[in-house]
């Protein structure tokens, strides 16, 4: 699923966020209470929930492998 697919409120969401919120949809499904139907919808929000955390994950990686990049890049420009 791509980030654009990913609802406005999801993307605002910070990884605790999203995480927490993950931990409230399975509560609910565990509940027997719950019917097929609303049950479906949580899955697909707790899906795109789990999108947003990797697609967090992924820039956060590449942020990082940017940052190490350009300090090893400037180290041997050093030497």
């Amino acid at each position: 699923m791509k980030s654009k697919n990913i609802p406005a409120d999801i993307r605002i969401k910070s990884i605790k966020e999203a995480q927490n919120e993950i931990n409230q949809i399975i509560e609910k499904l565990e509940n027997s209470e719950t019917d097929l139907e609303d049950s479906m919808e949580l899955y697909n929000r707790m899906m795109q929930l789990n999108y947003h955390i990797q697609d967090q994950f992924k820039q956060r990686a590449n942020k990082i492998k940017q940052s190490t990049l350009h300090k090893n890049k400037k180290n041997l420009l050093k030497n």
